[in-house]
């Protein structure tokens, strides 16, 4: 059996959305012949909001170590709010230490709280152990450059200075990249010579069927579903918007106003359901969505709930809805990692991407949703006016989903997939 030391700031009970990777592979690597040990950032100094429900989800023998964090009341004095850095300290002296008494094969980065990536370099150097990083997001990213300043993430100026510095600093020495998206592995290449193509892949998010079955079993409240709701068609998308999805939303509305000229008898039935669509604390969250449809002539059809909700709250969101949508980001290298619990909630999806997005192709293979894909500048009003026609006539109905062809997709064969490139790396710097 070889170990494996997952570095995951994020991990449960905390919601975040970079934790789910380790979280849904976790409980099958140890059929595959690797024991995992998780080190995370004490739930006490995120301030994601948690769900206690994701416990449920983990192995009960997983070797869990959680490291302190200093508190934002003094970090965000001097400009620095990121749980990677507030973290990075602790990181530093726990894993020293854990390294010294411990001997692991691989040190596993599977986060977007960037800053203590740049551990690996030490670590690799001080105790000869090879890393491997999952890029879940880009690090530094050249896509908000030309957009407007309300369009740019919050201290944009200094975060992409800072990531422009600290991203080689891990860059240079690492020995494998897994990559959410195909865009990304291209990328580094280019910047970083060391990082070769036979040191990278690319593996999606999986499904977790052991999601299901907790939420089957749980009492979960609706919170967004309000009493006399199930009069309407409810129609919801669970996950982060943004300015970047500003064009398919545009168009998705855009049809849906196209809709209620045409056939106002069924869709003045529609409510749509936009939550957790800001990733920011409650008290900082925005709106994103709501503005694009009251552009449109909308808004009364349109509810944004920009706060996140618990982990299986949004589930139950999903499952209890008629229909899903899911807009797609203009941005190219953009991938929806929450495809697959859209899939798994078996209701009628209609989704809004870019031709390039795997998204298109997943749902496509299993035929498990309906798809309209766009390129810059492309109009497709009309397509989506008439899969919005489709779907919602048909209701209710559960799609004709090819499960076989979705296999290739869970979570055990993405972990499988892990474990594959895990072997190929330690093997390649054991013989260097």
């Amino acid at each position: 059996m070889k170990r494996v030391l997952i570095i995951s700031p994020n991990f449960p009970p905390v919601n975040s959305a970079d934790m789910h990777r380790v979280r849904q592979s976790v409980g099958y690597f140890q059929e595959m012949g690797w024991v995992p040990t998780v080190v995370m950032v004490d739930p006490a100094f995120s301030e994601y909001k948690q769900d206690p429900l994701l416990m449920h989800t983990l192995p009960e023998d997983l070797e869990i170590i959680q490291v302190k964090a200093f508190s934002t009341r003094w970090t965000r004095k001097f400009g620095l709010g990121s749980l990677g850095f507030r973290s990075l300290w602790f990181y530093y002296h726990t894993v020293n230490h854990l390294l010294r008494r411990q001997k692991y094969d691989l040190i596993y980065f599977s986060t977007t709280m960037f800053p203590v990536l740049i551990l690996g370099a030490h670590w690799k150097r001080q105790f000869q152990i090879p890393y491997v990083i999952d890029m879940q997001d880009p690090w530094h990213s050249e896509y908000y450059q030309n957009k407007p300043k309300h369009e740019q993430p919050p201290k944009y100026w200094f975060s992409y200075r800072l990531n422009k510095y600290l991203e080689p600093v891990a860059m240079h020495s690492v020995d494998g990249i897994i990559s959410v998206s195909p865009a990304y592995n291209p990328m580094l290449q280019e910047r970083y010579p060391n990082i070769r193509p036979e040191d990278c892949t690319v593996i999606p998010f999986g499904a977790f069927e052991k999601d299901r079955e907790v939420l089957e079993r749980a009492l979960i409240l609706n919170p967004l579903f309000e009493s006399g709701s199930s009069a309407f068609i409810r129609v919801a998308y669970v996950g982060r918007a943004g300015h970047d999805m500003r064009a398919s939303l545009t168009q998705l509305f855009r049809a849906f106003r196209l809709g209620l000229h045409q056939k106002p008898e069924l869709f003045t039935k529609v409510r749509m359901y936009f939550v957790g669509t800001d990733y920011a604390p409650d008290h900082l969250s925005k709106k994103t969505v709501l503005p694009v449809a009251q552009q449109e002539g909308v808004q009364e059809y349109v509810v944004e709930h920009s706060p996140r909700v618990p982990y299986f709250t949004g589930l139950k969101i999903l499952a209890d809805a008629d229909m899903l949508v899911m807009p797609g980001s203009d941005d190219p290298k953009y991938t929806a990692s929450k495809l697959y619990p859209y899939i798994m909630a078996r209701k009628p999806l209609l989704a809004i991407f870019r031709h390039t997005s795997s998204v298109i192709q997943v749902l496509n293979d299993t035929q498990a949703g309906r798809t309209v894909a766009f390129d810059d500048g492309q109009d497709v009003t009309e397509d989506l006016y008439q899969v919005w026609i489709e779907l919602l006539q048909r209701l209710p109905f559960t799609p004709s989903t090819r499960w076989e062809a979705f296999e290739p997709y869970t979570a055990r064969e993405m972990t499988r997939k892990q474990v594959r490139f895990f072997n190929q790396i330690v093997a390649k710097t054991t013989h260097s």
